[in-house]
């Protein structure tokens, strides 16, 4: 029986010591506020929103959300970009994804201050995790990290998997790994023979986009699997990359879907929104 990997207990840790620090730069004059950019209706998007406003709350991070109908003009939102870089009273802020089409995320989200990027996505919050500088880390790779240590899963020297490699879970999750001394293969749509790759692995970290495609012929025997796809169901329910029911018998750890990288990626973004606060606070009083 494998031990849960419990996101809504870690997270509930990270946002007690992301109210503790808010509290703290509180009490010296240093409001911490996240701004969203939310463009169009999208249910998923307005929905997601909405939480991280009532995430904020909860922990005393003042929010904004500034929001735009689908006919907005792509030179408005990166006047908006550029006015939220320069407004001291904002922490941090990021672009609510997908944008709907034809709207280009990519410049927009180049040209975020990196102090200011608390989705850690940006070329150069990319870059300095690449080359090891400090930098705000994504928010759902950061998240997995300390979800695995929370639990005690050794990550130094083991042989970890992640399948996918988007830019916004896969390829940092890698560099994060790496930082954590763990050897890393990265897989994806081409590897062939993907189950003889993931068996190797110590640490399965299944970013795919595929509904259940990793079973237990792709685990190997007390291994840490960790399941980061969301699915709906049409007879209802969510359920992820991974076929739990299947694969939790034989493996050490697994993340349940819903509450596993979830309330991780939700937390991580609020400790982002602290630590630019705190980076900010910092650089004026140099």
């Amino acid at each position: 029986m494998a031990e849960i990997l419990d996101g809504k207990a870690v997270a509930a840790e990270v946002r007690a010591e992301v109210a503790e620090g808010v509290a703290q730069l509180k009490e010296h004059g240093v409001p911490v506020r996240l701004d969203v950019v939310l463009v169009g209706e999208d249910p998923a998007s307005v929905t997601y929103v909405s939480s991280k406003e009532r995430d904020s709350a909860e922990v005393g991070i003042a929010s904004r959300v500034h929001r735009f109908p689908e006919d907005v003009l792509q030179e408005q939102l990166a006047a908006l970009v550029g006015q939220l870089n320069r407004d001291p009273a904002v922490s941090g802020f990021f672009i609510q994804l997908p944008l709907p089409v034809g709207l280009d995320a990519v410049p927009l989200i180049s040209r975020i201050d990196p102090a200011k990027d608390v989705d850690g996505l940006s070329p150069m919050s990319a870059g300095r995790l690449a080359v090891g500088l400090p930098s705000l880390l994504p928010c759902t790779p950061h998240g997995i990290i300390r979800l695995l240590k929370a639990h005690g899963v050794e990550l130094a020297g083991a042989e970890a998997v992640v399948v996918g490699r988007s830019n916004l879970v896969g390829k940092p999750l890698a560099q994060l790994l790496l930082r954590e001394d763990a050897t890393v293969t990265v897989c994806h749509s081409r590897t062939r023979d993907l189950p003889s790759v993931t068996r190797r692995a110590d640490v399965l970290l299944v970013a795919a986009g595929q509904r259940e495609m990793v079973g237990v012929e792709h685990v190997k025997q007390g291994a840490a699997v960790v399941d980061v796809g969301i699915h709906r169901r049409e007879e209802g329910g969510l359920v992820g990359d991974v076929r739990f029911e299947e694969v939790e018998p034989i493996v050490g750890w697994i993340s349940p879907v819903p509450g596993g990288v979830g309330p991780m990626t939700r937390a991580m973004l609020l400790h982002n929104a602290l630590r630019a606060a705190r980076t900010t606070a910092e650089a004026a009083l140099r």
